[in-house]
């Protein structure tokens, strides 16, 4: 881990958060007081930034690569309840909020990079800063609909029908995403995701 400020990449770093859906609208002077904060983490495949049940949490962004957000039951069953790419972010905020554990694992994907600060750091920053809190809430708030979206998708929809949403929803994870997590995600067996591809219902990596 290191600071942007001492980071070679640093104005790439820099480049990249600019373009955050929450960090696009920052000032000047927003932008300054927060880098500081920022830890800049290289991730390799299926390492894990958050751990279901911990309770120090932080705040995620991604510059590089794919994230999933996974819960596991018990028995050591997983669900994927999102997938995140560069330009989005990730958080636990609701759980911290409700001084609660974190409800579920946030892991690579893909080899990836992210910019990250403690739960508590980032909650006084966007105190200071109204209009990127709203900014904030409102992706917390979207992020917990498409979970449910997609949950309610997986009840009531066939496979052909979740491979259909899911093209249509999320279309630019395509081509990016390992077919294993994809299929995961659907709740479909690889071999199932295979057939409904050679229908050419969904381009697979």
């Amino acid at each position: 881990m290191s600071r942007i400020a001492n980071h070679p990449q640093r104005e790439e770093l820099r480049a990249e958060l600019a373009r955050n859906v929450v960090l696009a609208e920052l000032s000047p002077d927003a932008t300054l007081e927060l880098e500081p904060h920022l830890m800049i983490v290289d991730c390799r495949k299926g390492d894990h930034l958050l751990l279901q049940g911990t309770q120090e949490m932080e705040q995620y962004f991604i510059l590089e690569g794919v994230m999933k957000r996974v819960v596991t039951n018990p028995a050591g069953k997983e669900m994927i309840l999102r997938f995140t790419r560069e330009g989005d972010m990730e958080t636990s905020y609701a759980a911290w909020r409700l001084h609660t554990p974190a409800p579920y694992s946030i892991s690579a994907v893909t080899k990836a990079r992210v910019a990250k600060l403690p739960l508590p750091q980032w909650v006084a920053f966007l105190e200071r800063y109204p209009p990127i809190k709203s900014i904030f809430e409102h992706e917390v708030m979207r992020h917990m609909s498409d979970i449910m979206a997609h949950i309610i998708t997986l009840h009531l929809l066939d496979a052909p029908g979740r491979v259909r949403r899911f093209q249509r929803k999320l279309p630019e994870f395509s081509d990016i995403l390992p077919k294993k997590e994809l299929a995961s995600y659907l709740n479909l067996c690889a071999e199932t995701l295979s057939r409904l591809s050679h229908r050419g219902k969904i381009q697979l990596p």
